[in-house]
C-alpha cells in the first residue's frame, strides 16, 4: 500500500518537473498562477505548450502499461506485450496506410482495427488444431507480425510526400510533438471506457490465472474470457499508439516495475500500478528526449527505446536461463 502511494507520488512529481522544465524552465509559482489567473507564462505552457504534451503522455503510457500488464497476466509471460506481439505495430500500419491513401477517418478507429488485425492474425497463425497454442509460440508469431507490419509501413511511407514522410517517421518512433487538448480529449476519455471495460474483467482474469482446466471447472467460458480480455488489451494499446504512435517497451516494462516495486498482491492492485508505471516512464522518458540534447526535440520513443531495449534482452537471458526460450 505504501509503495503504491510512493509511485503515485513519483509520477505526480514527474508530471510537475515535465511542466517546469524545458527549452524555458518555468517555477512553481509562475504555473501556480498561470493555473489560478490564466495569464502569464505559466497559463502558456500549462495551456498550449507542455500541458497537453504532459496530459497525453500520462495518458497513452497509463493505457499502454495497462494493455501489457493484461497481456502479460493472460499469458503468464512477461515477454507478452502488444509492442513484442506486433499489435502496436498494427495500429501503426493502420494510420499511416489511412493517411497515404488520404482517408479522413478518426485515428483511434484506424489504429484499433490495425490492431485487431494483427490480433487475429497472430491468432490464426499460432492455431493449433490438435492443443492449445503455448505462449512462447503466440510471443514469437507476434514478433513475425510486427516486424512484416513494420515493413509495410514503411513501405507506404514512400508513398508519402517528403515532410509527411519525415513526420511519419517520427511519429512512428513514438512522439509526442504537437500534441494539443483534442489528443487528451482522446486518449482519456476513451481510456477510461476501456479501463472500466477492463475492471469488469478483473474477475474472469483472477479465475484465469487458476488454469484453464480449474476455469472452466468454475463455470467460467474460458475462450469467450480470454478473447474478450485480448480485445481490450488491443484496443488500450490502440488508443495509445493514435495519439503517441508506437512508443516502444513501455508496455513491456510497465507491468513487471509496477510488480516488483509496489508489491501489490491483488491482481486489481497490479493493473492499476501497472498502468501508473506506463504513466511515469513516459513522462520521464518524454522529459528526458526533451532535455538530453539541448534544442532539439527528441521523440519520445528514442528514450524508451534506449532503455527497454537492455531490458528486453536481460528479460530474454532470465527466460533462456529458466528454460523457456
Amino acid at each position: 500500500m505504501r509503495r503504491g502511494i510512493f509511485l503515485s507520488l513519483m509520477l505526480i512529481a514527474s508530471i510537475l518537473v515535465a511542466l517546469m522544465v524545458g527549452q524555458v524552465d518555468i517555477g512553481v509559482a509562475d504555473l501556480w498562477q498561470g493555473l489560478i489567473t490564466g495569464e502569464g507564462p505559466g497559463a502558456l505552457l500549462l495551456g498550449t505548450i507542455r500541458g497537453p504534451r504532459v496530459a497525453t503522455a500520462v495518458g497513452a503510457g497509463a493505457v499502454l502499461g495497462l494493455s501489457g500488464a493484461i497481456f502479460q497476466t493472460l499469458f503468464r509471460n512477461p515477454l507478452a506485450a502488444p509492442d513484442i506481439m506486433g499489435f502496436t505495430a498494427g495500429a501503426g500500419l493502420a494510420v499511416v496506410a489511412a493517411i497515404a491513401m488520404g482517408l479522413a477517418l478518426p485515428m483511434p478507429l484506424v489504429a484499433s482495427l490495425g490492431g485487431l488485425v494483427a490480433a487475429v492474425l497472430v491468432a490464426l497463425f499460432s492455431w493449433r488444431r490438435d492443443a492449445a497454442t503455448p505462449p512462447l509460440t503466440l510471443i514469437l508469431v507476434g514478433l513475425g507480425v510486427g516486424f512484416a507490419a513494420s515493413a509495410l509501413t514503411t513501405f507506404l511511407m514512400t508513398f508519402l510526400p517528403t515532410v509527411a514522410a519525415g513526420e511519419a517517421q517520427r511519429w512512428m518512433t513514438g512522439s509526442l510533438a504537437a500534441r494539443d487538448w483534442g489528443h487528451v480529449a482522446q486518449v482519456w476519455g476513451l481510456g477510461v471506457i476501456l479501463g472500466l471495460l477492463t475492471l469488469g474483467q478483473v474477475q474472469s482474469l483472477t479465475v484465469l490465472e487458476l488454469g484453464a482446466d480449474l476455469a472452466a471447472g468454475l463455470g467460467l467460458n474460458v475462450e469467450r474470457a480470454r478473447w474478450g480480455l485480448a480485445g481490450t488489451g488491443v484496443l488500450l494499446a490502440a488508443v495509445g499508439v493514435a495519439v503517441a504512435g508506437p512508443i516502444p517497451f513501455v508496455a513491456l516494462m510497465a507491468g513487471p516495475f509496477s510488480s516488483r516495486f509496489t508489491g501489490a498482491r491483488t491482481l486489481g492492485g497490479r493493473l492499476a500500478a501497472a498502468a501508473a508505471a506506463g504513466a511515469l516512464i513516459t513522462v520521464l522518458g518524454d522529459l528526458a528526449a526533451r532535455a538530453a540534447v539541448p534544442g532539439i526535440q527528441l521523440p519520445v520513443g528514442v528514450m524508451t527505446g534506449l532503455i527497454g531495449a537492455p531490458y528486453l534482452l536481460w528479460r530474454l537471458s532470465r527466460e533462456m536461463e529458466r528454460g523457456e526460450l
